[in-house]
């Protein structure tokens, strides 16, 4: 599986994750959206782990701009929320952030 797919992925069980507790403590959804978020948070951490880099905080930092990216993704898909042009922007600058993180020729 691709980085870029291994990333997409990740987010969305992250996101999804993170969800599943606002739905239950801001939307005053069942308890039992716990169970299928805790699930996809264990989804998220595992697909991290299958991410070709030398180091776990370098993985972690690329796939942050993915995240914010994925999460505007999430307001606008889910939520309804159209995301503005500062989030638009803000996404761009992560993506593009990430993109220094993974392409950069580090250090052996």
């Amino acid at each position: 599986m691709s980085m870029v797919l291994i990333y997409c992925v990740a987010a969305v069980c992250e996101i999804a994750g993170c969800f599943s507790f606002w739905a239950w403590v801001r939307l005053g959804r069942s308890p039992l959206w716990l169970v299928p978020g805790g699930l996809s948070l264990v989804a998220f951490a595992s697909l991290l782990t299958l991410v070709q880099v030398d180091a776990a905080g370098r993985a972690f930092a690329a796939y942050g701009g993915i995240y914010v990216a994925a999460s505007c993704l999430w307001m606008w898909l889910v939520e309804g929320v159209w995301p503005d042009r500062w989030d638009m922007a803000g996404a761009m600058l992560c993506i593009a952030g990430a993109a220094v993180i993974v392409l950069a020729p580090h250090r052996a």
